[in-house]
């Protein structure tokens, strides 16, 4: 009661409503209840009042003009003015509560130049939002019916294809929300930028509801739906498939497809075991064009002892083409996650581990160029880690039968590094190993280590100690078998897979991904958690 009489400056001499809604009730009466304060924002927005408001708001006497001199007593003693520039203040999901206080505050909540800024900080948009009003739709309708309604499926999502996963940002896009599917560049080009799609698009065409239509497909926008499933998960499924199919049937849908996922045509590929890993994923993913299902994903957080910035990368992968990989880092640990995978290793596995606190000393050029010789300076630091795991784990059995009470804090472990003591041992070996090394040095690829992109960096800046994950096909006997980490600069860098004898090269993705930042580092470690434990 304190709280309403402050906001609208009414008691019980004044009308106040909550008051008189209790009243009402106690006399055996039909008045209302207790407001409930977390009502959806089209409570606020909404476009008439009931009856009892309007009777109570007609019994209330209105609050003269403030006294010369005077400060205003209450906010009804301001002007409306000044009242819609404070309400446009608040988020928005605090204006149904504030609507419910007074017939006052829930009309001058009506006044659109209050959604239309809401509409602008909330969620950036910056279009000319008065155009609407040519079609009857309020900025006020945008706001509840459309942004807000939608707000839990912005951000950065991984659809389940099965192995092959992929990369979705759902954003808001003028005053339509728009998912994009971002796809790698075509095989063996790293560098080049990223290529995106639409598949789906809210918008709002009248008052009543919004519109979700399904892009996928060469005949337009059609019908679709979109389901939230439960929390950081969302189905989309479309209601019209007709519009996927091609008059000239499957045959002339794969090469369709064939010229968008890989920019060639099957007569191009001379590579037999190529072309049935592309035929397979067509197969595949065409099942997939009328319901998926999507789990969010964050982009990683940084820190400033990081090696370099976080974030996705475009990586080869021989026949399986290009695919994009998660860098974080996690103490004296960074680790690549799949976010797009193929039948052999899938998305969400991890694909490479780095150990930083094991630096590799590259030979000079001309001995670099013997496989031989590098695979004997990895297989020595291969075997020097696997010693220092032996002591470690016979250190720590030791001291677990030894301790005593929980007075004495458990020494942390050599191998966890997510504690402050690994981090500082993993950023002091980062920076042990640059010091040592010098600013840049040559660097090329061992005689017989096969590379999809011969357009390497032929400089390097450090090397590191560390280990890719090889399958056979359908994710048979997985094994983690040692390689070389190669950091070229601060958005390339590569890994020579010793048994494969092959060499993976990387690029950053440089797009500016919308709501995809972690809450914490507990959420994103939770996040990369589950998408192993699915893809496992």
């Amino acid at each position: 009661m304190a709280v309403c009489a402050r906001l609208c400056g009414v008691g019980p001499a004044r009308g106040c409503r909550r008051r008189g809604a209790a009243r009402e009730q106690r006399r055996g009466g039909d008045g209302d209840s207790e407001p409930d304060t977390d009502t959806e924002p089209e409570e606020a927005a909404g476009a008439a009042e009931d009856e009892e408001t309007e009777r109570i708001e007609g019994s209330r006497p209105s609050p003269g003009p403030v006294e010369a001199g005077r400060p205003p007593l209450s906010l009804l003693e301001l002007p409306p003015e000044l009242l819609v520039q404070i309400f446009g203040s608040l988020p928005g999901t605090d204006l149904p509560s504030l609507a419910r206080v007074c017939t006052t505050f829930r009309r001058i909540l009506r006044t659109d130049t209050i959604w239309r800024r809401r509409c602008r900080e909330e969620y950036g948009v910056c279009e000319n939002l008065r155009k609407l009003e040519i079609t009857g739709v309020s900025c006020r309708d945008v706001y509840a019916k459309l942004l807000h309604r939608y707000r839990h499926i912005l951000g950065l999502w991984q659809p389940d294809i099965g192995p092959y996963g992929g990369l979705l940002n759902v954003v808001v896009d003028g005053l339509f929300i728009i998912g994009w599917m971002y796809l790698p560049p075509h095989d063996p080009h790293v560098d080049d930028p990223m290529r995106f799609k639409p598949l789906f698009r809210i918008h709002l065409m009248e008052r009543k509801c919004a519109t979700v239509e399904c892009m996928y497909g060469h005949k337009g926008p059609h019908n679709g739906h979109i389901q939230i499933v439960k929390k950081d998960e969302f189905s989309t499924k479309c209601n019209q498939t007709d519009h996927h199919r091609m008059s000239g049937g499957r045959q002339e849908e794969f090469r369709t497809w064939l010229r968008e996922e890989w920019g060639r045509t099957l007569e191009d590929i001379f590579h037999e075991h190529m072309q049935e890993l592309i035929l397979m994923k067509f197969i595949y993913t065409s099942q997939y064009d009328n319901c998926l299902t999507y789990r969010r994903i964050y982009l990683p957080p940084s820190s400033p002892d990081d090696l370099i910035k976080p974030g996705l990368f475009k990586g080869t992968y021989g026949s399986h083409g290009l695919e994009i990989v998660m860098l974080s880092f996690h103490g004296r640990k960074a680790k690549g996650t799949k976010i797009t995978g193929d039948p052999n290793i899938p998305a969400g596995q991890q694909t490479v581990e780095i150990d930083l606190a094991h630096p590799l000393r590259l030979p000079d050029i001309e001995n670099l160029r013997d496989f031989s010789e590098l695979s004997r300076i990895v297989l020595e630091v291969q075997e020097q880690v696997r010693r220092e795991e032996q002591e470690e784990e016979q250190r720590q059995e030791g001291e677990d039968c030894s301790q005593q009470a929980a007075s004495q804090p458990a020494a942390q472990p050599l191998g966890g590094g997510e504690g402050a003591e690994g981090e500082e041992t993993a950023a002091g070996a980062q920076g042990a190993a640059q010091d040592k090394a010098p600013a840049s040095q040559p660097f090329v690829l061992p005689m017989g280590v096969i590379s999809r992109n011969e357009d390497y960096p032929r400089t390097c800046r450090v090397c590191f100690y560390g280990t890719g994950l090889i399958a056979g096909h359908g994710f048979t006997s997985p094994e983690r078998t040692p390689g070389v980490f190669v950091l070229f600069d601060d958005d390339r860098f590569g890994f020579i897979w010793l048994e494969l004898k092959s060499f993976s090269l990387y690029s950053r993705i440089k797009v500016s991904f919308q709501n995809a930042e972690a809450p914490s580092r507990e959420a994103f470690d939770e996040m990369l958690k589950n998408i192993q434990s699915l893809a496992t």
